[in-house]
């Protein structure tokens, strides 16, 4: 998703950002925070119960389509019962057929994105960065103030996650001021460069609350995880 130099600049920043501070900082970037199975599902299940009613209101005829397909003249059936008969036949035929076309259609990366509600896309994002913040929190201490950078590309959506004593030290201004940015650049195609002010922002709020006291550890890898 990147090239080496913007790896390299994504490094140095993080390393910079570190030695001033007794801080860690983590960056990771995700092509997406999830696979959206549930979308092309949601989005057939809601064709295929909405549109046929729709389309009884605007004159479709049930019957003439299964006489239609089954060749028989709605004069020549013998009682009204297999009429009703046809014409729910008709009627489910349309909602298998409208279920399995869109859940094909928005099966393809680029329209699933699209129609990808965006509450979803930021909900997936924050839960998909939790999840790569409680793994470092189980080989960081309790106390040891840390910030994990996370971006999903395709879903355009940037999710910073701060522990416990970082927050009580710089509030969450630092944090939002660094996701916007991100943001932006992620928009703009700028990821590489999104990502160091990203980290320089939030290595300053680190650098004001916790200077270094020269027994700095690199606990955390400095190159960016790209998932």
């Amino acid at each position: 998703m990147l090239d080496e130099r913007d790896r390299q600049h994504i490094a140095d920043a993080v390393a910079r950002a570190e030695t001033n501070c007794t801080g860690e900082i983590s960056c990771v970037l995700a092509e997406e925070a999830s696979h959206y199975r549930e979308v092309p599902l949601g989005w057939a299940a809601l064709a295929a119960l909405v549109l046929p009613p729709l389309g009884l209101m605007l004159g479709f005829r049930p019957l003439a389509l299964a006489e239609m397909i089954s060749g028989w003249a709605a004069a020549q059936a013998a009682e009204t019962e297999r009429e009703i008969l046809l014409a729910l036949s008709a009627y489910a035929v349309v909602q298998v057929v409208l279920f399995a076309v869109v859940a094909l259609i928005v099966s393809i990366p680029a329209v699933r994105r699209a129609l990808t509600p965006s509450f979803l896309k930021r909900h997936r994002t924050s839960q998909s960065a939790r999840h790569h913040f409680a793994a470092l929190a189980a080989r960081l201490g309790a106390d040891t103030p840390y910030v994990l950078i996370y971006a999903s590309r395709r879903d355009r959506r940037v999710e910073i996650v701060a522990s416990e004593a970082a927050c009580r030290a710089t509030g969450d201004t630092p944090w939002r001021d660094a996701a916007n940015v991100l943001t932006a650049s992620l928009r703009d195609g700028r990821t590489g460069e999104g990502f160091v002010r990203a980290v320089e922002i939030c290595g300053a709020a680190l650098a004001r609350h916790f200077p270094p006291n020269g027994e700095k550890h690199n606990a955390l890898p400095d190159t960016l995880l790209e998932t």
